[in-house]
């Protein structure tokens, strides 16, 4: 059972901070197991890789069948239905309709001085996206990295999943295959990142590596941040609702189930002023959490982690939101888009009675990959911006560094820095 809480006892303050700083997730002391892979990775390219995978996922690979040939991809295709590959062109074409107005505009304009100044945007060349599974199925994952980084121009996007027994899902290809990756390889692990991060002889290194993993490849994505660049560290899914007591309790309560049963350590919280809505709602968790064929994990996270807060107005949820500043955020009630304004940090808000955030896993266009943890008070969800980079522009004519130049010469001078002050005087004539 999910704790309860209620805003107007003494003891909320102290109750919601433990809620708040609870620790969802253990830290896997595996920071050194990691470095000894990348470093194996590194001094042998192939030879390690291979060893790796086949020690670790049982893959039986060779340096002839790392990389998915199109054949392979082509004859998966044939196992995919007709009705999943119209769902996953659904998604796909939503996903990236969203994404293309996310394409940022470049600028150039000439100041007082005669100085042209602006910025200009280009894509990274290449991406590396880690998709979790093995014989598992994420298209989706597939498709919320891949067709960002498409629509912003990277030109080389390969993907990396595990491969248990040498096996890819279906659906995995299809979706790759519809998203625009251009090479798939069947590794993961740490070992994947640091093919990823610094090259083998099969596999040509990337210049950013996005997507989630287990602790072995989030460690990893840390060790090499530098040489690449990578998106976010992930950490377990959470959910928080706000509604009040005109919706559907069975409703209410598939929402918060739908983060339980990604895994034991994901957090789903419930906030109403409605004291029966909540009851009704907590019932139905349970009802549901017994028929649901991940109910181990989604009773456990719901025990574990779960919480349903009263207040004594709905305004007064909007605070306790930034303060858990969450993953996914819904807004059940008669105007979701007023209460929306109210709140600063959420990873990604849905509004209404009828947006379930499920919807937005799959199809309906915003990215699902989205800041935990309470990094979205300073972080947001991937975007085309992530796959690209802002270059500034300056020109000056002799006019424009005459009028600005001077000032330019004290602070040089001012920090010592005589080859600077030395650049600029000369085409002043001083």
């Amino acid at each position: 059972m999910a704790r309860r809480l209620n805003a107007s006892d003494a003891s909320f303050a102290a109750d919601f901070e433990k809620l708040l700083y609870a620790k969802r997730e253990e830290e896997e002391d595996v920071a050194q197991v990691v470095k000894a892979i990348i470093a194996d990775v590194r001094k042998r390219g192939d030879a390690a890789l291979i060893e790796l995978t086949n020690r670790f996922d049982h893959a039986g690979v060779t340096a002839d069948t790392l990389k998915v040939s199109a054949d392979e991809i082509d004859a998966a295709l044939k196992l995919v239905s007709q009705e999943q590959f119209a769902a996953i062109e659904t998604a796909a074409t939503r996903i990236e309709a969203y994404h293309r107005r996310q394409i940022p505009a470049d600028d150039r304009f000439t100041d007082e001085t005669g100085a042209v100044l602006g910025w200009r945007w280009t894509s990274v060349d290449s991406v590396g996206l880690y998709v979790p599974g093995g014989t598992a199925s994420y298209p989706s994952s597939v498709l919320m990295n891949a067709i960002p980084a498409r629509v912003a121009g990277v030109a080389r996007i390969v993907m990396v999943t595990p491969a248990s027994g040498g096996k890819i899902n279906p659906l995995v290809l299809a979706a790759a295959r519809r998203a625009g990756v251009t090479d798939i390889y069947r590794i993961g692990g740490a070992q994947a990142v640091a093919a990823l991060a610094y090259g083998t002889q099969s596999l040509r290194a990337v210049d950013k590596i996005v997507g989630p993993g287990n602790a072995y490849v989030a460690a990893a994505k840390r060790e090499v941040f530098g040489q690449v660049g990578i998106d976010s560290v992930a950490g377990p899914s959470e959910i928080l609702v706000i509604a009040d007591g005109a919706n559907d309790p069975e409703w209410i309560a598939a929402d918060l189930l739908s983060q339980a049963e990604h895994d034991a350590s994901s957090q789903s919280i419930l906030i109403t002023d409605d004291a029966a809505f909540a009851d009704r709602v907590a019932d139905a968790a349970l009802r549901q959490i017994a028929t649901l064929p991940r109910r181990e994990i989604a009773a456990k996270s719901w025990g574990d982690y779960g919480a349903i807060i009263t207040v004594a107005k709905l305004d007064d949820a909007a605070p306790l939101a930034d303060a858990f500043a969450p993953e996914h955020l819904e807004i059940a009630t008669d105007d979701p888009e007023g209460f929306s304004k109210k709140v600063r940090h959420a990873g990604a808000i849905f509004l209404g009675r009828h947006t379930p955030e499920a919807m937005g896993d799959y199809i309906a266009g915003p990215n699902h990959v989205l800041p935990t943890s309470r990094t979205a008070r300073f972080s947001s969800g991937l975007s085309v911006l992530d796959f690209m980079k802002r270059t500034t522009l300056l020109g000056l004519d002799a006019r424009s560094i005459a009028a600005i130049g001077p000032d330019a010469l004290v602070l040089a001078q001012a920090e010592g820095l005589e080859a600077h002050a030395r650049s600029i005087a000369a085409r002043l004539n001083r």
